[in-house]
């Protein structure tokens, strides 16, 4: 092999190893977000369950004047109830704002996206099959899926209008 050749592979070894360290990294991200958000989901949804069940049982005590921890401070069934039904609400617009349940399910989505690509790459199955380069298909197939979920978290955000600015404020310097 001369000098020229092995170079040529080196570099290409290299690339190669940037791709799929890329790649592994997206996924590694994309995985523990998913888990993130689905458990922040879940237990949000947990805690509104438990205090929309409460809230029949605590009126149905019927509590007038209970002496709760000796504070002296009046509490009924019903403002228990009430505290209750607030918490309900207070939860559901924390999910609501921060999009737990879109998070997960996107960035699940994504995740399992990335790892096909990966599984198809490895196997040099699908269109990476007859490809001529395959690691670079697989680069732009991974910067895809990864600019196509931004996007979506963008949008999800009512953010289009605030992107379209600083794109065209970018192209204009």
């Amino acid at each position: 092999m001369t000098q020229a050749h092995l170079a040529t592979q080196e570099s290409s070894t290299a690339r190669r190893a940037s791709i799929l360290t890329r790649l592994k990294d997206q996924i590694d991200w994309y995985d523990k977000k998913s888990a993130r958000n689905q458990g922040r989901y879940k237990g949000l949804k947990i805690l509104e369950i438990v205090a929309a069940a409460l809230i029949p049982f605590i009126a149905g005590l019927n509590i007038s004047n209970p002496s709760i921890f000796d504070s002296g401070i009046p509490i009924s069934s019903n403002v228990i109830a009430g505290i209750l039904g607030v918490l309900i609400v207070v939860l559901e617009s924390v999910q609501s704002l921060n999009q737990y349940q879109n998070n997960w399910l996107n960035y699940r989505s994504t995740c399992e996206k990335l790892k096909h690509e990966e599984f198809l790459w490895n196997a040099k199955a699908g269109d990476y099959a007859d490809c001529e380069d395959p690691d670079r298909l697989l680069a732009e197939r991974t910067e895809s899926l990864v600019s196509t979920e931004h996007a979506q978290w963008i949008s999800s955000r009512g953010g289009i209008d605030k992107t379209k600015t600083i794109s065209a404020a970018v192209e204009q310097e």
